[in-house]
């Protein structure tokens, strides 16, 4: 069979690795502020709020809420608290998305399979 006649096999999984930089093991866990503020700011979007109204109803500067969305702030309980209930999400909520966040990230960082125990996502 001639070269060009062969068919080609191409491994997808390096492919996507090779396509969006260096492996994702190597770099480190989001902090958890990074991924509080990250639900906050998906949250506050959802409602089609801005910065400067919630930050009026928890009576913070906008600039600081920002800050904490963009996970340079660690806000205290109390923080979190308010900032929860000016978006009216429970702060359980808050926390078990976070959770699940997390737990998708070292998921995807380590290679281990989505899903319950003995299931496995392939592509084809």
């Amino acid at each position: 069979m001639a070269a060009a006649d062969r068919p080609v096999v191409v491994d997808l999984a390096t492919r996507r690795r090779d396509q969006r930089g260096p492996d994702r093991a190597d770099s480190p866990a989001p902090l958890l502020r990074a991924v509080y503020g990250e639900i906050l700011r998906d949250e506050r979007r959802d409602q089609d709020r801005t910065l400067a109204e919630v930050a009026r109803a928890v009576g913070m500067s906008k600039q600081y809420l920002s800050e904490v969305e963009r996970g340079r702030k660690e806000p205290s309980s109390e923080m979190l608290h308010s900032v929860c209930g000016a978006l009216g999400l429970p702060l359980e909520h808050l926390l078990a998305r976070g959770v699940r966040r997390l737990s998708v990230t070292r998921r995807v960082a380590t290679g281990a399979p989505a899903g319950p125990p003995g299931m496995q996502l392939l592509a084809a």
